[in-house]
C-alpha cells in the first residue's frame, strides 16, 4: 500500500490539476497506432491505456483534469467523452480536452511537450489550481499523486519528478536521475551510456516516469521563459527538466512511496508498454494466477467506459468441440462456440467459432475467429475477421512474409494484412 500521509492537513490533491500529455503516436507499436495514439490503445480487455493516468488523478483527490491531444485522436477523443464526462462544474469539477488547435498560431501545432502545456495557459489560469502534476497517457501503474505532492511542498521543490528503480544496465534507454543523498537532481541524463547509481544502491539508477509536479505560477513562468529561447526544443525531458536542475531545485519523488498495491500485489508496477512485445507481454501477464497487475483491485478502480454488452457465452461441449478457456480473460459480449482458448484475453464482442484454437493471444474488441484457425503468440486488431483453417505461430517464415512478427515471435495481425492474403 501507498506510504502514510504526512502531517500536510489538507489534501493538496484537492486544489491541484493533472495536465495529461497523450498527443503521441508511439510509433514502436506498429500498425497498431496507425489509426489510434498510443493513450487510446486498448489495454486489459476494457481498457484504454490512458485510463490509468486519469484512474490515477481521480482515486488521487484530483478532480480538475486536462488532456492534450494530437496524433489521430479521434478515438481517444469518442473515448473520453463516452468514459469521463462525469465531472461537474457545480462541484469545482473540469475534465477539459485540449485538442492541437493552432491557438496560439495558425501555422503552430504541438511542438512538443512543453508546449502542449504553454498553449493552454490561458485554460490553466482559468481554474486557478495551486499545484499542476503533469502525466504522460501511455503508462500503465497505479500511482497516488498526492504523496509526490506533499513531498515537493515539504522539500520546497521548484519541479518533483516521479522516478522509477531500474538496474543500471537497464536504463540506458530512460531519462535517468543522479541525485544526492536528499533526492536532490545533481543531473539529468537522456538515454546515458553510463546510467549513474542510485547513492543508497549503486547498481541500481533512478528513471523518469514523465511525471512532473510543479506550483502553478512557475510552471507557467518557466514555459514562458522557455517559449522565448528560440534554441530550445519544447520538451520537458529536453529542456525544461535540465534548466531547472542546474538552475533550481529539482526533486526525485521514488514511484516505491506512492505507487498503489492491493495484497495480491507483490512489487511496485509500471510498464512502458510501447513496443509490440512489450504490449503482448504486459497483457498476456494478466492471465496469471497471479498477476503481477491487480485489476480486481476495488479500492484503486481503473475507470473506463463501460460499453453495455451481455455476458460472455460459452456453447457447445461434445469432444472436440466444446467451448471453453483456461487461464484466460473473457470480456462482455465474447462467444466462445466449439473452440479452445488458452492463457489469452478476449476484449469486448470478440467471436471464436467451432475448431479455432487460441494460445498467447490478445485479441482487441470485435475480432471474429473463423472455424479450424489456429493462432498462437498473436495480436489480433480490432474488428479483424480472420479467416477459416488459418494457421499463425506454427511456422516463422511464413508470418513474416504474412504479419508483423516480431524477433520474440509475435505476430500483430490487422485487417489490411489479412485483405493482403487473399490477392
Amino acid at each position: 500500500m501507498p506510504a502514510a500521509a504526512s502531517t500536510l492537513s489538507a489534501p493538496l490533491a484537492r486544489s491541484a490539476m493533472a495536465y495529461v500529455l497523450a498527443g503521441g503516436r508511439g510509433s514502436r507499436l506498429m500498425e497498431l497506432t496507425d489509426i489510434r495514439a498510443k493513450p487510446a490503445v486498448y489495454f486489459g480487455g476494457k481498457s484504454r491505456i490512458i485510463d490509468f493516468a486519469l484512474s490515477n488523478a481521480l482515486n488521487s483527490g484530483i478532480r480538475r483534469i486536462g488532456v492534450a491531444t494530437q496524433y489521430k485522436a479521434h478515438s481517444l477523443i469518442r473515448h473520453m467523452q463516452r468514459g469521463w464526462n462525469f465531472f461537474r462544474p457545480e462541484r469545482n469539477e473540469s475534465f477539459d480536452i485540449l485538442p492541437a488547435s493552432q491557438r496560439v498560431s495558425e501555422h503552430q501545432w504541438y511542438a512538443g511537450t512543453a508546449d502542449a502545456v504553454f498553449q493552454n495557459i490561458d485554460i490553466i489560469e482559468s481554474y486557478a489550481p495551486q499545484h499542476i502534476v503533469l502525466l504522460a497517457g501511455d503508462h500503465v501503474y497505479k500511482m497516488d499523486y498526492e504523496h509526490m505532492l506533499q513531498q515537493h511542498v515539504e522539500q520546497r521543490a521548484d519541479v518533483t519528478v516521479a522516478c522509477f528503480e531500474v538496474p543500471r544496465r537497464e536504463a540506458t534507454g530512460f531519462g535517468v536521475m543522479h541525485v544526492d543523498s536528499t533526492g536532490r537532481m545533481l543531473s539529468f541524463l537522456e538515454k546515458p551510456v553510463d546510467p549513474p547509481g542510485m547513492p543508497d544502491k549503486p547498481d541500481m539508477a533512478l528513471a523518469s516516469m514523465g511525471i512532473y509536479a510543479f506550483e502553478t505560477g512557475f510552471l507557467i513562468d518557466q514555459l514562458r521563459r522557455d517559449a522565448a529561447d528560440q534554441h530550445s526544443a519544447r520538451d520537458f525531458g529536453r529542456d525544461i527538466i535540465p534548466y531547472l536542475v542546474k538552475h533550481g531545485n529539482a526533486v526525485a519523488h521514488r514511484f516505491s512511496d506512492s505507487c498503489v498495491r492491493s495484497s495480491a500485489e507483490i512489487a511496485a508496477y509500471w510498464r512502458d508498454v510501447g513496443t509490440v512485445d512489450a504490449y503482448w507481454e504486459a497483457n498476456i501477464d494478466l492471465t496469471q494466477a497471479s498477476p503481477a497487475l491487480d485489476l480486481y483491485d476495488r479500492d484503486w478502480p481503473i475507470w473506463t467506459y463501460g460499453e453495455i454488452v451481455p455476458p460472455a457465452k460459452f456453447v457447445h461441449d461434445v469432444d472436440g468441440r466444446r467451448g471453453h478457456a483456461v487461464s484466460s480473460l473473457v470480456s462482455g459480449g465474447c462467444i466462445v462456440s466449439g473452440s479452445m482458448i488458452r492463457r489469452s484475453l478476449l476484449f469486448t464482442g470478440v467471436r471464436v467459432h467451432s475448431y479455432a484454437v487460441l494460445d498467447g493471444a490478445v485479441v482487441l474488441p470485435y475480432a471474429v475467429i473463423n472455424r479450424l484457425a489456429r493462432l498462437r503468440n498473436v495480436i489480433i486488431d480490432r474488428g479483424v475477421v480472420i479467416p477459416e483453417n488459418l494457421v499463425v505461430g506454427e511456422d516463422p517464415d511464413a508470418d513474416a512474409k504474412r504479419f508483423r512478427r516480431t524477433e520474440r515471435g509475435i505476430c500483430l495481425i490487422t485487417q489490411p494484412m489479412i485483405d493482403r492474403l487473399g490477392g
